[in-house]
């Protein structure tokens, strides 16, 4: 869509775009396969693409080795330095800064019993829950990794039920971590405790579960399809238009849109589309896009955004409970300076 967009007006810097497309099926020798078959056959201008942060670590070495541009449009981790990668999507110093505080403070949930899926956005992200949980004030009771091909929590729902927390806090990732939460409405209920989401909607949870099994859980977004502005409202009316769909498009059908089109201007504004160009340009490239502002901070090559705290109602929709105005990824910001280290390619974890 934001290829034909782009293209109907005329293109970028008078050439049409060319989308070339190739399907990893979730596999990282896939994707390294393509990555490599990207860049070197195909001659591409930049890479937009994977999902998971295991899958943007295979590709990521091999942009650095072929010296390409990636544009990694997904929420993660936190802490990748690195010239070559662009983060268009939320870190734990913008999605939990504004979540945590609303849980634990305004909700109570002090004690919190962590699930994570068990690869690297898990584990690092799960550190990031304990640090805002104790700098909060909170306790965190537990925490456990989850292997991606697990869909039965009774032993995980028993362990919950014996810790008698006031929030669960999920990281998981899936199909089969979807069962999770259809098993707790079905044994515990969120009447007992509390469900918050880092990456709850991510896979489009709320319109696989029943309206019951979601109502309640807390998540904090860049965007969801109900979030009322005029631009939100916007988007996904021409998505639809577009699409000949009427389902919820959610961050990542929004956050794929905003990565090419933040691109697309850092390409203007260098007057080239060469990798190396568009590095040089990245910082301060801003587009207005239908979850607000988002600006390229070039100190880290990640994105300044609006944060929206919201609540899911009995609709399998979103309810707006708090917008954060333009925070920055001041978790990367802390470990990462592109300006005085550009040749960096680390990606740096938070200690407890």
């Amino acid at each position: 869509m934001a290829v034909d967009e782009i293209n109907t007006a005329g293109g970028l810097l008078g050439r049409p775009l060319e989308l070339i497309f190739y399907d990893a099926q979730s596999s990282n020798q896939l994707y390294s396969q393509y990555a490599t078959q990207a860049l070197l056959r195909d001659e591409v201008h930049a890479i937009h693409g994977g999902v998971t942060s295991s899958s943007r670590e295979v590709i990521r070495p091999i942009v650095q080795r072929f010296g390409g541009l990636y544009v990694y449009n997904s929420l993660y981790e936190g802490g990748v330095c690195d010239r070559r990668h662009v983060s268009t999507g939320m870190v734990p110093g913008q999605q939990l800064d504004a979540l945590c505080p609303y849980v634990i403070n305004e909700r109570g949930g002090k004690r919190g019993y962590i699930l994570a899926a068990d690869y690297n956005y898990g584990h690092i992200t799960s550190r990031w829950l304990q640090k805002y949980i104790r700098d909060l004030g909170g306790e965190d009771l537990a925490v456990e990794f989850i292997p991606l091909d697990v869909s039965n929590f009774s032993s995980v729902l028993a362990r919950i039920q014996d810790a008698k927390p006031d929030v669960v806090w999920s990281a998981l990732v899936g199909a089969a971590h979807m069962s999770f939460y259809r098993q707790f409405h079905s044994t515990i209920g969120k009447d007992e405790m509390m469900i918050a989401g880092t990456t709850y909607s991510i896979g489009r949870e709320q319109v696989e579960l029943s309206p019951e099994e979601g109502e309640g859980i807390i998540l904090a977004t860049s965007f969801y399809d109900s979030l009322g502005t005029e631009a939100a409202d916007d988007f996904v009316s021409r998505f639809h238009e577009y699409s000949g769909e009427t389902d919820y498009i959610g961050e990542y059908g929004e956050g794929g849109y905003r990565g090419l089109m933040l691109w697309a201007e850092a390409v203007r504004r260098a007057g080239s589309p060469e990798p190396d160009a568009v590095i040089e340009a990245l910082g301060d490239t801003s587009f207005s896009g239908a979850g607000g502002l988002y600006t390229i901070d070039g100190q880290t090559n990640h994105t300044t955004m609006n944060i929206h705290v919201a609540v899911q109602n009995d609709k399998q929709d979103f309810e707006a409970i708090q917008t954060f105005d333009q925070m920055d990824p001041v978790d990367t910001q802390l470990v990462c300076n592109l300006h005085e280290n550009p040749d960096d390619t680390t990606q740096y974890e938070v200690e407890l």
